[in-house]
């Protein structure tokens, strides 16, 4: 209770918890969940600051066993309407994937059900059975799925599964439990799909379901395209599992054990079909990792692995879902159960957000035209065509160009952090071993010390290659920084620590895009990691983040073709979505490079070089804009900082009097803090960027939303001197020195160290007075005196 006024804590404690109980809400198996935060609050990027915004938090989460929840209940205090709530708690219940909710203020209790669709009041809340029956009912489930629903998580690691986790977990359960066939989930890069997977094959596992509805553990085979895809798995976050692991290899088809990891390759070589040593019924479940790639397609040769397993129940996960008319993984699994997007997870606070840095050189902003009679390296006459983006590394090769871009990359580096993991996507092998060598020039200094600083990792490198990637990803070795690559690091690597994913080739497919940017999403915040840049030279960056259906479904799909041994050989796009109707790419690979990485683009066997090399001629950067993403966390703005912090302040505080009335009280001051800092609004950064280090943050804010004068902190003082005569006579002679060094203090420092009023008294120049509590007691009449007197001053700083 505060000054005798029933809080919502207080609600919560005397009414609510009291009636949950009641309802058999706190008798094991069931449990309350009070103050449940289930988001980490989006991490906002604005100025050069970075901060989190406010996280989600129920009231109470209400479980039907330890892993299981049915139901969120939004609180409000006493002397509030209960409907008060009801908004908050249907976004909650949506967000969470619950179909019941409840708002209330201690006596009156609206419940929503989202299994009928209606929204009353109730005199109590619905028992956990009863809740549960609604549900099973509603979800069409048999009353043998209770056992494997309700199965506990495997948190042997410790990591308790996030909200979205636990959804896409229970919606494939359940999907499965109704005898669903096929089956879709889609998360972001970095959000977990391994993790679903996981403890989607530990409850059906644990609780022995299968197919045949014997009392048996299932046969589980997790599938993919490549060993990266299924090693890592398989020796960390499967661990648990055991002996009843085994990796389908070299002909090795034990059919003794339970959890299977194999890639097409094993399953279906040059020689045999090893798949068919199993029967068509040996295994339970299928999980289809990356199933976007190829594996659902009609003409895919290994599309007969799955339709030889036709009685297993498959599921298949991608971060990235593709639709077309007829080839795509909608048309073989049918729409997701669940999809968690890449806006959802930097929204939720879970991915790293990004700043996008569109960088444009000469050539890239007018077209790059040759000579007359111009020759080549190789002394060819190079056609004279207008050459765009599009034509670059494709048709000819500026060498002046990715000089350019590397120095720019170096300077950007040198300015932020030159040991900031960097992916540098390249056109082709040769442009990533050119781009390589301009970047080991300009880094000479690093090299002598770092000599692995620049590597590229393509197809030629091989295993020295992926000894490269490895010290790339461990977040503890300083060196290799910047990697250049073509096609090969698009997908499949976990790299935590990457900052920068630079750009310069087009990325036609949305999908591959997706992938690129993937690489950066990954939070490491303990290592210094809150964000990532973009460094886009090609236009691809702000071209597909502008399209509205971004994060929604890409309208293309991409064939990979890969050797035995599960890597990347070839790559085809249909219908590539870019602004330069570029014709449909294919990159094929000579015999000698099998089982390697993309090789050179061709069209047919020549002697002849590929493309027109320019070595001579001079590019530069003409261009370097900065998006960031806007408060919603859904558009790119490039709006100048100050700008968008006058227009934020107009959005929250439609008139100049209304921020005053807000920002002179003590009391409101905070909240109105919170409001800008949760739009990434720094007021440090405000004075650097408009020029005014001794402007006070009040006038600063009005000064930028509605070109008010400007007033120094000084003037502010002095002002307030004048307005405050009667507060400064009212005490003695060491008060009034204490207000006076306040005002001092605001001088040099600002009005907001003021919000830590106990902390300021603590240090020079009023230590020499006491302590806060005896300042406050001898020279102000006791602390509520003194919190008096200061907030007077304050309100005289802004009559």
């Amino acid at each position: 209770m505060r000054d005798g006024v029933i809080t919502e804590a207080d609600t919560c404690r005397e009414f609510i918890t009291p009636r949950l109980v009641e309802a058999g809400w706190g008798a094991a198996p069931y449990s309350i969940g009070e103050q449940r935060t289930f988001t980490n609050g989006r991490i906002i990027v604005a100025g050069g600051k970075v901060r989190r915004g406010k996280q989600k938090r129920a009231d109470y989460l209400l479980y039907y066993r330890r892993d299981y929840p049915l139901a969120v209940v939004e609180a409000k205090e006493i002397g509030l309407p209960a409907e008060t709530g009801v908004q908050q708690a249907r976004e909650y219940a949506e967000i969470l994937g619950l179909k019941f909710a409840y708002a209330t203020n201690g006596h009156r209790i609206i419940e929503i059900d989202y299994t009928t669709s209606t929204e009353r009041e109730v005199d109590r809340y619905a028992t956990p059975d009863e809740l549960f029956a609604r549900l099973t009912s509603a979800n069409h489930l048999p009353e043998v799925a209770a056992p494997h629903l309700l199965e506990p998580f495997n948190l042997v690691s410790g990591k308790v599964p996030r909200y979205y986790q636990q959804i896409a977990i229970h919606r494939v359960i359940e999907s499965i439990l109704r005898g669903q066939k096929r089956i879709l989930a889609t998360l972001a890069t970095g959000t977990g799909k391994t993790c679903v997977a996981f403890q989607i094959c530990w409850k059906l596992w644990n609780s022995r379901w299968n197919n045949t509805g014997e009392y048996r553990r299932p046969k589980i085979l997790f599938l993919a395209d490549r060993n990266i895809l299924v090693d890592d798995p398989m020796a960390k976050m499967f661990a648990p599992f055991g002996d009843a692991r085994h990796k389908i290899a070299g002909g090795d088809v034990s059919q003794s054990r339970d959890l299977y990891f194999g890639i097409y390759q094993a399953l279906t070589t040059a020689s045999e079909d090893v798949f068919r040593q199993y029967r068509p019924d040996f295994f339970d479940l299928i999980i289809i990792d990356e199933c976007h790639r190829g594996s659902s397609r009609d003409e895919s040769s290994w599309r007969a692995v799955l339709d030889y397993f036709q009685p297993a129940v498959q599921f298949g996960m991608t971060a990235t879902p593709l639709r077309e008319e007829s080839r795509d993984s909608y048309e073989y699994f049918g729409n997701p159960v669940y999809t968690y997007s890449l806006r959802q997870g930097i929204e939720d606070g879970f991915l790293a957000p990004y700043r996008v840095h569109r960088v444009i050189t000469t050539v890239d902003a007018a077209g790059w035209r040759p000579s007359k009679d111009e020759l080549d390296r190789y002394g060819r006459e190079v056609p004279d065509e207008e050459y765009q983006t599009k034509d670059f590394e494709r048709v000819v090769a500026l060498r002046s160009r990715t000089r350019a871009m590397a120095r720019h990359l170096t300077d950007f580096l040198k300015g932020t952090d030159r040991f900031a993991k960097t992916l540098v996507f390249c056109v082709d092998q040769e442009h990533a071993a050119e781009m390589r060598q301009e970047l080991l020039n300009l880094n000479s200094d690093l090299v002598k010390q770092y000599p692995d600083y620049v590597c590229r990792v393509t197809a030629d490198e091989g295993a020295i290659g992926l000894t490269h990637l490895a010290h790339f990803q461990d977040v503890d070795k300083p060196a290799p920084v910047i990697l250049t690559t073509s096609q090969l690091l698009t997908t499949g690597v976990d790299a935590e620590m990457v900052k920068n994913v630079v750009l310069a080739r087009v990325v036609g497919s949305r999908s591959e895009f997706k992938q690129i940017v993937g690489r950066g999403t990954r939070l490491k915040v303990d290592y210094g990691k809150e964000y990532f840049n973009i460094i886009d030279f090609t236009g691809t960056a702000t071209r597909h983040f502008a399209d509205p259906d971004f994060d929604g479904e890409p309208a293309r799909i991409e064939e990979v073709t890969v050797d035995e041994s599960g890597e990347q050989v070839s790559l085809t796009e249909t219908e590539p979505e870019t602004p330069h109707d570029l014709p449909p790419i294919q990159y094929q690979v000579p015999e000698e490079q099998i089982g390697q990485d993309i090789g050179v683009l061709i069209n047919e066997p020549s002697p002849e070089p590929r493309k027109f090399y320019i070595d001579g001629g001079e590019v530069e950067v003409i261009g370097h804009l900065v998006y960031d993403l806007d408060t919603d966390g859904k558009k790119l703005q490039v709006v100048k900082y100050t700008e968008y912090s006058g227009r934020a302040v107009r959005t929250l505080y439609p008139t100049r009097e209304a921020l005053q009335s807000a920002w002179a009280n003590p009391d409101t001051r905070s909240e109105v803090l919170r409001e800008l800092t949760e739009r990434g609004i720094s007021f440090e950064e405000l004075a650097v960027s408009g020029e005014q280090p001794d402007a006070d943050p009040f006038d600063l804010l009005c000064h930028l939303a509605w070109n008010a004068p400007l007033l120094t902190r000084r003037q502010r003082a002095e002002l307030a001197r004048k307005q405050a005569q009667d507060l400064f006579s009212h005490y003695g002679d060491t008060a009034r020195e204490i207000l006076t060094l306040l005002l001092d203090r605001y001088i040099e420092r600002g009005i907001l160290q003021f919000n830590a009023l106990s902390e300021l008294m603590k240090v020079q120049p009023f230590d020499r007075y006491g302590s806060p509590s005896e300042i406050a007691i001898r020279h102000f009449g006791g602390v509520r005196g003194m919190k008096d007197a200061v907030s007077r001053l304050q309100t005289a700083l802004y009559p």
